[in-house]
């Protein structure tokens, strides 16, 4: 491996378990080339079974471990029997097999032997303290060899922990670093070599809080999941819901584990204990989603399969039921609570809401979360150098919102402090000064450290985020759908911040106000927010709402808005760049569809699915589509493959389950980008941006050469061949036949070609007929009160 360059050109994963096998295939939708090996079972014909059965079921795995199917060919099966000498290729190899001490160090020995000097040798323990890793191995080994921890999945779970001993070569750790940053996507954060490191040190600590809490309060498990997510940022699994996803039976092995590696005097102890119904759970085959069911288990009763849950103090199921948070009191000195920046804020009213109180739940919050942090608190600096790797693991790794620390800033720490002292309860070294966790000066976000001295949060090379811009001035333009900042270098960036993201007017005008505002003060636009989702489409709220009350005017004038302004976003006298990540359906994928270019975040989830609802897109999503089909090289001559791409793409709803998967389905072009890390993604796009201001010039206006009649008679007999399978039901045949209109040029002649315009209001003439329809208003309603779609 060359190591000046961080270039890792070939990996080797030893152990094909589902840790294994998963990381391997993120190595191959990095586009690395993979060696996947296992051992040979006893009287094995296939001496490969084991790597070749686990690529199989990597391919079969929902949600999908490749990026994109073709990514599988990166990975070759082989066994450590036959293939060893494969290992001398390669610039570092990751052992993920079994938890067992002897069985490493036997591997360890074979791969010192056979691997080059400079290879990195990587295990995936979760478990077994490096010291123990390297016990009777020479100088040499130690000094390539570390732990890279990666969190289940491999794929979507960002966060990489990485452990190196006090002789592993620091270039070897930067460039590992620098790798599972830019290729795979990874924080990685960097632990000290304790029992769980990080992310399990605190979050098995936590779960075994919630479940025990849970027992002795008496809750249901609904109402433990409840108060213990959506009050404190945590999703909304909560903590019966995770165990289930993790597996029960891994729970006694890991609270031993914990038991024999911690000290007597470790907060630990007070919660390693297994009740006697998780331990009948266990012997009965409940272990969670892998096994018949856990704390919740679906049930099939007179054909139809209904969620269960455990009774914590019986043990028998009973029908789950949501448990609604009610609406507590609030009192008066929940107004000091403070947000991450240690500012004072009503936004953290909703978490002290839940610590206070005689209610159970609010006991439950309090006991779980006041020990979850006050343990977090007082491993500062064994597990961790400092606070932000702490929330960074727990933020990452377990998927919470806010990290401990910057929860108790949320709270409050001096009253957090306050009511442990009161409680006659131990206040960690970290806390006793009551300071707040981070604070912000001069638009720099500072934390603390075990001395009260603050210093400022560190920002890797190439990571441009929004929410530190926010800290540095105001936004340009603002309403309360959306924001225009400035990010530097002559680039504005466009923020949705909308419930989900949805697009509405106030959405709409943001976007005509700073196309004029960029022509005048800057030289290139970025669409983009830190959100988990660019945009779930057009809010279909205010759409049903127009519909009630039959006021199909402002249906209209909402429809031409949005294709004005996406029409002006087209032709605008300089680049625009769509920066999106997670979901970017309907309205949110045809702003896309109008950028100039898209530097897409890996995880895209991509497309236009209004068929969904009844509708068809109405805002440009046909006619930016399908001119992409009438403009791919690689097409059949003649239009009518491209109409019936377009159709079959649109009419299915079609969504990418990755940037890799939307570019095949032409929602991204072979020239648009892929970032891998999504803290990466602004600063990516503002580049290409940049590269793109030299020389600008708008696009010219398409013209589009369609079949008109004769492609529509095409579409209306496969309609009626997907009517007659029952694959698609009577009101998806109305659907598809306008937007089979729509494609297909409507009454045209091929030989006159069609202007955008044109297109569009085909587009209108369709959206406004099908809006009209009862059976459209069905799926609305249906939508907006379950959250899923309705089959009319």
């Amino acid at each position: 491996m060359d190591i000046k360059k961080n270039n890792i050109q070939k990996v080797a994963v030893i152990g094909a378990g589902v840790m294994g096998a998963g990381i391997a295939a993120q190595i191959a939708n990095a586009g690395i080339p993979v060696y996947l090996l296992d051992i040979v079972p006893k009287d094995a014909d296939n001496r490969n079974i084991i790597a070749e059965s686990a690529i199989a079921k990597l391919l079969k795995a929902e949600p999908a471990t490749f990026m994109h199917k073709n990514n599988a060919r990166l990975v070759t099966p082989g066994n450590i029997e036959d293939h060893l000498e494969w290992l001398k290729e390669v610039d570092w190899v990751i052992e993920a097999v079994i938890e067992d001490l002897a069985i490493k160090q036997a591997l360890y020995q074979k791969l010192d032997n056979i691997c080059r000097p400079d290879t990195l040798i990587s295990s995936n323990t979760s478990t077994l303290p490096l010291k123990l890793l390297t016990h009777d191995v020479p100088d040499s080994f130690k000094q390539r060899f570390m732990i890279t921890h990666f969190f289940n999945p491999p794929r979507y779970m960002r966060l990489l922990e990485l452990i190196a001993g006090s002789q592993t070569r620091p270039e070897l750790v930067a460039a590992i670093s620098h790798f599972s940053d830019i290729n795979l996507g990874k924080d990685s954060v960097t632990c000290k070599d304790t029992p769980g490191f990080i992310g399990n040190r605190i979050g098995i600590y936590w779960l075994q809080c919630g479940l025990l809490e849970a027992i002795r309060l008496g809750l249901t498990v609904e109402q433990a999941d409840a108060v213990m997510s959506a009050p404190f940022g945590i999703p909304k699994t909560g903590v019966f819901g995770l165990l289930d996803l993790v597996g029960l039976d891994l729970i006694p092995h890991i609270l031993d584990g914990m038991k024999q590696a911690l000290p007597k005097e470790d907060a630990f102890h007070q919660v390693n204990t297994l009740p006697s119904l998780v331990q009948t759970m266990i012997a009965a085959g409940y272990t969670g989603r892998k096994g018949k069911g856990g704390f919740y288990r679906l049930q099939t009763h007179d054909g139809e399969r209904i969620k269960e849950a455990i009774n914590l103090q019986t043990g028998e199921y009973r029908k789950s039921e949501k448990f609604a948070l009610p609406d507590l009191p609030r009192t008066q000195d929940e107004l000091d609570c403070r947000d991450a920046g240690g500012r004072v804020t009503q936004g953290a009213v909703t978490e002290r809401t839940f610590l206070v109180g005689d209610e159970a739940i609010c006991q439950y919050g309090w006991k779980v979360l006041s020990n979850t942090l006050a343990y977090s608190a007082s491993l500062i600096p064994e597990i961790a150098e400092d606070i932000v790797a702490v929330d960074t693991a727990m933020r990452l790794g377990y998927n919470w919102k806010y990290g401990p620390f910057e929860l108790l800033d949320r709270i409050g720490v001096g009253w957090f402090v306050e009511r442990l002292i009161a409680e006659n309860r131990n206040v960690p070294p970290l806390l006793a000064n009551r300071h707040s966790m981070y604070k912000i000066v001069s638009g720099k976000r500072l934390f603390t450290d075990s001395y009260g001295i603050y210093h400022p949060v560190h920002r890797t090379e190439g990571i441009l985020l929004l929410s530190d811009i926010k800290l540095q001035d105001q936004a340009v333009l603002a309403n309360p759908s959306a924001s225009l900042w400035d990010i530097g270098d002559g680039v504005a960036c466009l923020e949705f911040h909308s419930k989900m993201n949805t697009l509405d007017m106030d959405s709409l005008a943001l976007v005509r106000q700073s196309i004029e505002k960029v022509k005048t003060d800057f030289s290139a636009l970025v669409i983009y927010n830190d959100a988990d989702n660019f945009s779930a489409g057009a809010n279909l709220t205010l759409l049903v709402q127009a519909i009630h009350n039959g006021d199909w005017p402002a249906v209209e004038q909402l429809i031409k808005q949005g294709q004005q302004t996406y029409q002006a976003l087209k032709y605008a006298p300089f680049p625009v760049v769509g920066a999106p990540s997670g979901l970017a359906l309907g309205g949110g994928c045809e702003i896309l569809l109008h950028c100039d270019a898209i530097q897409a975040h890996a995880e895209l989830y991509v497309g236009l699915v209004e068929v969904g609802v009844g509708l068809v897109p109405g805002w440009g999503g046909c006619k930016e589509y399908l001119r992409r089909w009438l403009e791919f090289a690689r097409r059949p001559g003649g239009p009518m493959p491209a109409v019936a791409q377009a159709f079959e793409t649109i009419g299915m709803a079609k969504v990418s389950k990755s940037a890799a998967e939307a570019k095949e389905l032409l929602f991204l072009s072979t020239t648009d980008g892929i970032t891998m890390n999504k803290d990466r993604l602004l600063a990516d796009a503002k580049a290409k941006a940049l590269k793109l201001v030299v020389d600008y010039a708008s696009p010219k206006p398409a013209s589009y050469q369609l079949p008109g009649t004769s492609a529509r008679a095409a579409m209306d007999i496969v309609i009626n061949n997907l009517k007659l399978a029952d694959k698609i039901t009577d009101y998806d045949v109305v659907v598809s036949q306008q937007l089979a209109d729509v494609l297909s040029g409507g009454l045209c002649d091929i030989t006159e070609p069609l202007t955008e315009d044109d297109l569009l209001d085909l587009e209108l003439k369709a959206f406004l007929h099908l809006v009209q329809q009862p059976g459209t208003l069905a799926r609305l309603d249906h939508l907006l009160k379950t959250g899923k779609p309705l089959r009319n």
